[in-house]
């Protein structure tokens, strides 16, 4: 089931697939923001809608967590905290019935480690989805662009290459980190999409990115956070 949710490429071969009835419930930790929680659940429907080539939906428990409490511990460095509220709700989604959990938020996966060391409970990397897509591009390396802790800390960039040998390059001017960080957390994030914001998104890719990329030799440059998704179809 789980890969049926990562890769809708089965569509028109649902005769191949598990029936429905076998699909396992998956619980998502969603509220970091609630707006790319909403197109998680949307993707994760629409994957399985064309995986099974009809509306079949799979099962889903949403779990809402409270966005500002969660930055507000983020601009504390209080990430243990932040783990531990993450464990508490794996639990209450593990007695409503789910088998498997998924983190709707890149910046998440920080936690990763040590929640699924305290959770008996299976939960998805976002960087196996993501590995899996760029090898399928047959790609070698990778730009990633989210917010500041995404881009600084290594767990996405560490991950893709330990499991999936994918180098990954971020922005190399920290001027531009923190304001691509800014438009995340104050804009992004609460539903706000200003033309200047998308434009200057849409600059650092055309632009200063790429320039980036090319020295580093890189093939493609990845939006891995979903709340980007909005500035463009870039």
């Amino acid at each position: 089931m789980f890969a049926i949710m990562l890769d809708a490429s089965a569509g028109g071969q649902a005769d191949k697939l598990p029936p429905p009835a076998r699909m396992r419930t998956l619980g998502l930790i969603g509220g970091t923001s609630w707006y790319s929680t909403v197109d998680y659940y949307r993707y994760i429907n629409k994957a399985v809608n064309d995986a099974y080539d009809n509306n079949t939906n799979p099962p889903l428990i949403v779990f809402n967590l409270n966005q500002q409490h969660i930055n507000q511990l983020q601009d504390r460095g209080e990430w243990d905290e932040i783990a531990s509220m993450f464990v508490d709700t794996i639990k209450r989604l593990q007695a409503s019935g789910a088998q498997g959990i998924v983190f709707c938020s890149n910046t998440s996966h920080k936690i990763y480690d040590k929640v699924a060391a305290s959770t008996e409970i299976p939960i998805l990397h976002i960087g196996d989805a993501t590995g899996l897509a760029i090898q399928k591009q047959r790609l070698k390396k990778v730009g990633l662009i989210g917010t500041q802790y995404t881009m600084e800390d290594p767990f996405l960039v560490d991950w893709l290459k330990q499991h999936y040998g994918i180098e990954t390059v971020v922005p190399q001017s920290p001027a531009v980190r923190r304001e691509l960080h800014r438009i995340i957390h104050q804009e992004l994030g609460v539903g706000i999409f200003k033309p200047e914001s998308k434009k200057y998104v849409l600059n650092q890719i055309e632009d200063h990115v790429y320039k980036v990329a090319i020295s580093y030799g890189v093939v493609a440059w990845r939006l891995v956070l979903t709340a980007l998704s909005a500035v463009g179809p870039h």
